[in-house]
C-alpha cells in the first residue's frame, strides 16, 4: 500500500453547535480535508494551541488555512475600524508552524488569510480594509459566502506552471490584502485593480500563497502539487 504524505492543516479553534451540544471545538470547512485527501494527501488537522509548531517534523507539508484578520500589531499598525474578530492565539501557532515548515524545508500553501500571514511573518504589510483602497467590495461580495472575479497569473514561477498562466477565475472572499510585499516574496498573480494575489518564496522549492480559496472552487491542482512536492516527486 502506497504511504500518503502527511499534510497538516491549520486550524480553527471557535464556538461550535451540533446537536445539543455547544461549546470550543477546533474546527476547519470540510472542503481543506477533502481537497487533500482528493489530491492524494493525508490530512491532519493542526488546532492553534502553544507548542503545535513541534508537529512539522511529522509532517510532510503544511496547508495554512483561510480565516479572521491577522492581528495588525504584528506588522506594526493598530486595529481599524473595520477590523474583524482576532484570534491572537492562532496568530501564534501559525506563525510558529510557518517558521518551522520553512526551517525544516517542508512545502507549505498558504490560503487567503494563509497567504498575509506568510507576508506578515516575513516583514511585509497589509491593506486592513480593501474598499478603502480599491472602492469596491469586488473581493467580498457576499456574507457568509463566495464571490468570484478574474486574476492573472504571471508566466513565470512555480504557479505559472501548476494553473498555467494568464487569466483565471477563483472564488473569492476577503476584506485585507497585501500592502508593501515582504522581501523574499515574489508577487505571481494580480486583480484587475492591481491587488496581489499570489506569492511565492524565492528562498524556498515550494512555498506558495494565494489570496482566493481554491478549496472552495475544487481547484485540485495547487494541492495535487504541494501533494506532489510532499512526497518528493516534484
Amino acid at each position: 500500500m502506497t504511504s500518503r504524505p502527511v499534510i497538516g492543516i491549520s486550524a480553527y479553534s471557535e464556538l461550535a453547535k451540533w446537536r445539543q451540544w455547544e461549546q470550543p471545538a477546533t474546527l476547519l470547512p470540510q472542503t481543506y480535508v477533502d481537497i487533500v485527501a482528493e489530491a492524494g494527501g493525508a490530512p491532519v488537522l493542526l488546532p492553534p494551541v502553544p507548542g503545535i509548531a513541534a508537529s512539522a517534523s511529522h509532517l510532510d507539508g503544511l496547508v495554512i488555512s483561510g480565516g479572521p484578520d491577522v492581528h495588525p500589531e504584528r506588522y506594526g499598525q493598530e486595529p481599524g475600524p473595520h477590523t474583524t474578530i482576532i484570534r491572537p492565539e492562532r496568530d501564534e501557532a501559525e506563525f510558529a508552524l510557518l517558521q518551522a515548515a520553512l526551517d525544516l524545508g517542508k512545502p507549505v500553501l498558504g490560503v487567503c488569510r494563509g497567504m498575509q500571514l506568510m507576508n506578515v511573518a516575513l516583514g511585509g504589510t497589509l491593506i486592513q480594509h480593501l474598499p478603502d483602497v480599491v472602492g469596491h467590495h469586488k473581493h467580498s461580495p457576499i456574507s457568509g459566502g463566495y464571490g468570484e472575479h478574474k486574476v492573472v497569473v504571471g508566466g513565470s514561477g512555480r504557479l505559472a506552471g501548476i494553473v498555467g498562466p494568464g487569466s483565471l477565475a477563483v472564488p473569492t472572499h476577503h476584506h485585507q490584502g497585501i500592502d508593501r510585499l515582504a522581501a523574499g516574496l515574489t508577487a505571481t498573480a494580480w486583480s484587475d485593480d492591481g491587488l496581489i494575489e499570489a506569492v511565492e518564496l524565492d528562498s524556498h522549492p515550494f512555498v506558495i500563497g494565494v489570496q482566493w480559496h481554491p478549496e472552495a472552487g475544487n481547484q485540485q491542482g495547487l494541492f495535487r502539487a504541494l501533494v506532489a512536492a510532499a512526497s518528493g516527486a516534484a
